[in-house]
């Protein structure tokens, strides 16, 4: 047996039935991504003589003999980049980077012909982050990145740091290591989605060659927790345990097998024998709280902070400001409909996973593909009573998060079992449980009535939202806040009311995804407003633009006022007139005759961070050769974040990014950080990271004033030394000058995520519909996005685009679908159906002129709000060109067909 692989020679026999996939990445060639398991991604695309193929479904064996080639044999011997590389770099082709090696390793085998055609030569390549505009830019070869001179980092496209680690293969993700001794774990699921288990039996399991235990309720902690990871834990229902003896959705983990494979974990899976007594099961939220229905947690509503247990409900919130019933009689005009959207997968294309071992000082390991380092080992420290300085949790590079690695969902087992065996223990999701064994977006039913005079002024606002939550709280009871909350402040009405409930059904849990519940809302609000308007006779985008919120006004949500959020800049005027001039320009590309054309807008406002303080720690320090040292809590998941540090670190410190090395997402690193989510990468640690570079800034100029006996203001910090009258001092020579009376040139920068600012986007679309098939044609999309400051153009562009591609699959066709059993029947990309390149139009992005007063340096967020404001737009375009209201999504080809047929 010969293997050749980059040039090297692999003599080892694979094992019977062994993908090529996975013997690569055994003999240490971690570029080879896995993504899906079922050559539907692209991730794992590697040469074998010269031809592309998806190593997952190419059997090992067969490359007996044959040259392969992976991502990291793309360059020269002597290190220089492909040409494919290079250009990914320039034109900054990728976020996370997960999906990249695959994308490489495509582009570079295709020919001339291939290339022009890219839609059908990446059908077979997936990428959830970019929106691919960035991927197509790379391999037409445009180039984006800039070389600022030092100092002048903010405001530039400077490139990931991470870039050529991303495109030469050796950016390390979550399980691209090395871990001796290494035993793995695979989880029993339970086939019901209501049982009480009876009985496990454990001991032909136990029998199976290689396994080493296995795990059930009777070995997992009395104590119960919520999955949810946020600030402040006792905020979120207490409804979980790591295994329990009642299971209550179809996926959920019964026992966990730990053995020297995964085949031997697998077949000792298979052997446990379980006696279920079946229950009841209730899988609709607005059957759930009927009197009678199932109950899914029979638990104290205090202990368990669920609002009422008996009647399903996890959380809720009810509020009216003003008389709705005296404005809905004062409009000319009222508007009533009820809104539903469904379960969105995030998809990231590295599936939730982590790997825990005890190092040489006897401390808990884990490395985890997470959002939330800091808060995972507060949640594993409260869970096995450790105490903190025992439990290091790191994140290595995430491949994708989008809210759903805002969740404890591997961690806790993986923890029991490596405290009980002291050894390490790796559980890495398949897809299949990725789409149900993890969380979705949740599903949401909003009734809406909207009043207004004949004049456009809206008199009365009225929302009933029910979320579905699943068989777990998690995030239920926060995303429906926050479903209630910018959705009704973004506009002026003086009588409004919310009844808002998050409702437990035995169904896969829902959790935190991109938005966080405002999409949901969002979708409801501006399809209404669209439609009221249409009845006034008013034109749908002047009636909100008549009633939107302005700058100084406060935000009133019957939802609860929100004390700490304010307008800190103001940039929704402006999204609007980008949305009026985009109206008003000619329709590009033909038509075909008889299709039908409209276009529509919608806007959303969001908070830029979450309620109750979100904590960033981060520390700047002088190294001796005279570069800086960058510590941050934040993960780096393609956000960006990382860049936007040492860009804000650069121009604080007027050096150069290059001279910056940041240390991120690794409880050892810093104090605390609450965590990569709710777009507080750059306005809660980037602030952080403000602080401590401009106190570190500070510092070196008074240290090197009193050393040379000059005014402070003589001196200038400059990219390699201070300059003063009587010439340069290097840093490198400050740093041994103060090391040689005792002082250290580090400083902390702490910001606690209060007060909050807003951003607001607006999206509009003009679109084609064939009403002889239902097929729809996006002709052209058009962003608007207030993002305060933009730190990093190239990169806020990503951020937006992916984000509208994201809605677009969650408003086209995205459904994760749940079968009368419970069972979700959509578990492969295959039969769930992610957006593609061919499916995805190239949105105009413009930026809006503002500087906020709160954001650092005049920054705001733009991570999930592209994401809300699609949806409608989109709706409201097929609304203008068809004259039908579609009320629920996802608007499916057949789905409108269906509704055109219908209409005559």
């Amino acid at each position: 047996m010969r293997i050749d692989v980059n040039g090297r020679a692999h003599a080892e026999e694979p094992r019977p039935g062994q993908c090529l996939r996975t013997y690569l990445r055994e003999r240490g060639w971690f570029g080879v991504k896995k993504g899906c398991d079922a050559g539907d991604c692209g991730a794992c695309t590697v040469h074998v003589d010269g031809e592309p193929v998806h190593s997952c479904l190419y059997p090992a064996f067969r490359a007996n003999g044959r040259r392969v080639s992976t991502v990291e044999g793309l360059a020269s011997p002597g290190g220089e980049l492909h040409s494919v590389q290079r250009k990914f770099l320039d034109a900054q082709g990728f976020q996370c980077g997960f999906c990249t090696a695959g994308f490489l390793m495509t582009t570079a085998a295709l020919d001339e012909d291939q290339l022009a055609d890219l839609p059908r030569a990446f059908k077979g390549s997936l990428c959830r982050c970019t929106g691919y505009r960035a991927i197509e830019d790379a391999v037409r070869g445009v180039c984006h990145v800039e070389s600022p001179e030092a100092g002048e980092s903010v405001g530039r496209n400077l490139p990931a740091p991470a870039g050529p680690q991303v495109v030469t293969g050796t950016a390390r993700y979550t399980f691209d290591l090395d871990v001796p001794g290494l035993l793995h774990m695979k989880l029993l699921r339970s086939p019901h989605a209501h049982a009480r288990i009876v009985d496990v039996d454990t001991s032909a399991a136990l029998r199976v060659p290689g396994v080493h235990a296995v795990f059930t309720h009777h070995d997992a902690p009395e104590r119960h927790f919520s999955t949810a990871r946020h600030e402040h834990p006792e905020e979120d229902p207490a409804d979980t345990r790591v295994l329990d003896d009642t299971v209550r959705y179809v996926g959920q983990r019964v026992a966990a097998v730990v053995a020297d494979s995964e085949a031997a974990a697998e077949e000792g899976c298979r052997r446990i024998e379980v006696t279920y007594e079946v229950l009841p099961a209730v899988l609709d939220p607005q059957e759930a709280m009927r009197p009678g229905a199932p109950v899914v947690h029979d638990k104290d509503a205090a202990t368990a902070r669920i609002s009422r247990p008996l009647a399903n409900v996890v959380g809720e919130a009810h509020g009216e400001i003003g008389d709705v019933e005296a404005g809905f009689s004062e409009a000319d005009a009222v508007y009533e409909e009820t809104f539903r959207t469904q379960r969105v997968q995030h998809a990231s294309l590295e599936t939730h996973g982590a790997v825990a071992w005890f190092d040489e000082d006897e401390r808990l390991v884990v490395r985890s593909s997470t959002q939330t380092p800091f808060l995972t080992r507060r949640a594993l420290c409260a869970l096995y009573d450790l105490p903190h300085d025992k439990v290091r949790v790191v994140a290595g590079r995430v491949g994708g998060g989008f809210g759903g690695k805002q969740e404890m969902l591997v961690e806790d087992v993986v923890a029991l079992a490596v405290l009980r065996l002291r050894r390490p223990v790796k559980l890495e999701y398949t897809r299949a449980e990725q789409f149900y064994g993890a969380t979705t977006r949740h599903p949401f039913t909003i009734g809406v009535k909207i009043g207004a005079r004949r004049d456009g002024t809206l008199t009365a606002l009225q929302l009933r939202v029910v979320s579905n939550t699943g068989a777990y709280g998690n995030h239920g009871p926060a995303v429906m806040f926050h479903s209630i909350g910018e959705s009704t402040a973004v506009y002026r009405a003086p009588h409004k009311k919310v009844d808002a409930y998050s409702v437990y059904t035995h169904t896969v849990p829902a959790g935190a995804f991109r938005g966080y519940g405002l999409g949901q809302v969002m979708f409801a609000v501006e399809s209404a407003l669209d439609e009221l308007a249409r009845r006034l006779g008013l034109e749908p985008l002047e009636f909100k633009a008549k009633n939107i919120i302005g700058p100084g006004e406060p935000m009133l949500s019957p939802g609860g006022e929100e004390e700490d959020l304010h307008i800190a800049s103001y940039g929704l005027d402006q999204c609007l007139g980008i949305v009026r001039r985009a109206r008003t320009e000619p329709v590009t590309g033909p038509v075909p005759d008889g299709w039908l054309v409209g276009e529509g807008a919608a806007l959303a406002m969001i908070a830029t961070g979450p309620p109750g303080g979100h904590i960033a720690d981060a520390r700047a320090a002088l190294l001796p050769d005279g570069s800086f040292d960058l510590a941050v809590g934040t993960a780096e998941f393609g956000n960006g974040t990382t860049t936007v540090h040492r860009q804000i670190a650069a121009g604080e410190l007027a050096t150069t990014v290059e001279r910056i090395t940041v240390r991120q997402s690794d409880t050892d690193v810093i104090r605390h950080d609450t965590g990569a989510f709710a777009s507080t990468g750059v306005v809660v640690a980037g602030k952080a990271t403000l602080r401590a570079s401009r106190t570190l800034a500070d510092l070196l100029l008074d240290f090197a004033a009193a050393h040379l006996r000059v005014p402070r203001a003589d001196c200038q910090l400059t990219e390699e030394a201070v300059l003063h009258p009587g010439g340069r001092l290097p840093l490198k020579e400050l740093h041994a000058a103060g090391r040689a009376v005792g002082v250290e040139f580090a400083a902390d920068g702490h910001f606690g995520g209060t007060p909050r600012s807003v951003a607001f986007n607006a999206q509009w679309f003009r679109v084609a519909v064939d009403p002889g098939t239902g097929e729809i044609r996006i002709l052209r999309s058009v962003h608007a996005a207030d993002a305060g400051k933009v730190m990093n153009p190239m990169q806020c562009r990503g951020q937006v685009e992916g984000g509208v591609a994201q809605a677009l699959g969650a408003t086209l066709f995205e459904n994760v679908r749940i079968d009368e059993h419970g069972a979700v029947d959509t578990a492969a990309f295959r039969r769930y159906r992610l957006p593609q390149y061919a499916d995805i139009p190239r949105t105009e992005v413009h930026f809006m002129e503002t500087a906020d007063a709160i954001g650092p340096l005049g920054a705001k967020s733009m991570s999930e709000s592209p994401f809300n404001p699609v949806a409608p737009a989109f709706a409201n375009a097929l609304r203008d060109a068809t004259g039908i209201r579609f009320t629920d999504l996802p608007l499916t080809r057949d789905r409108v067909w269906l509704a055109l047929h219908r209409a005559g």
